[in-house]
């Protein structure tokens, strides 16, 4: 059986692990290698069973950990070309653990397939991933995305558990202490994604097949964990679809302090 842990989800780090209790992969690494260890200890996942660490771009809530926790424990990481180039610049990449530049055909780790895919945001090349379990099933990460584009729909249609960015409530976010020009970043098309945009799309997932959703990425700031699942609720329920019979849906913790994990 499969398992998804979020690890940690926010502005002040994200990391997931997705794979078997033996066997796995990590999304990212935005909390220190310390906070990174200790958390997967919480959830019972021994570091021995991470086999890779993909990244989806070069931001710090998302590599905060990276050079670290790669290097003590000599996991392989991957990236688009454009994310490892700018890590890279930041000297994140020390020669203590391999590193290897994906294209979108994918790859075999831990005894599933990655499938990237590109998203809208202003970094260097940014990737969601797609994964394919050994018991077949499809798991969509998609966070740090300003709008839906046709490549990104092409890998959310047909998972059957979508992981998504529900950033912020663009109302808290227009009458917050943000200045205009973060705001206007954060709005744009290779910003983040709003509730509403997250929302309104969930019907379509799940009527191509999606049974589970969990929301991620929110902002601190500019969204709370009950507006966001209420928005996109919502959504799910005016389109019929009722809870715990066509869909469950979920949030992602900041810390998943809990040591929760979706078994699927």
């Amino acid at each position: 059986m499969a398992r998804l842990c979020p690890l940690f989800s926010g502005s002040s780090g994200n990391s997931y692990y997705i794979g078997s209790q033996d066997r796995g992969i990590l999304i990212d690494v935005g909390r220190s290698a310390k906070q990174t260890t200790e958390m997967l200890q919480k959830c019972g996942i021994p570091v021995s069973a991470i086999e890779g660490i993909f990244i989806t771009h070069e931001h710090t809530d998302h590599v905060k950990g990276l050079r670290v926790f790669a290097g003590r424990n000599h996991i392989p990481v991957f990236a688009s070309f454009g994310t490892l180039e700018a890590l890279n610049d930041a000297q994140m990449l020390d020669g203590k653990f391999p590193c290897t530049a994906i294209g979108t055909e994918g790859v075999l780790c831990a005894g599933m397939e990655i499938l990237p895919f590109h998203t809208s945001h202003d970094c260097a090349e940014g990737y969601g991933y797609l994964v394919k379990t050994a018991d077949d099933h499809r798991v969509s990460f998609s966070t740090d995305l300003g709008v839906i584009t046709p490549e990104v729909e092409s890998r959310m249609e047909g998972a059957d558990f979508v992981v998504m960015e529900s950033n912020h409530d663009v109302g808290m976010l227009q009458s917050g202490p943000y200045p205009y020009s973060l705001k206007r970043r954060i709005l744009s098309a290779r910003g983040h994604l709003s509730n509403s945009a997250c929302a309104d799309y969930l019907p379509h997932l799940a009527g191509r097949g999606a049974t589970r959703f969990l929301l991620a990425h929110l902002s601190s700031e500019n969204n709370t964990p009950e507006l966001a699942y209420q928005t996109a609720l919502c959504s799910l329920k005016m389109a019929g679809l009722q809870e715990n019979r066509d869909f469950t849906l979920a949030v992602a913790p900041k810390e998943n302090v809990e040591g929760h994990t979706i078994l699927f």
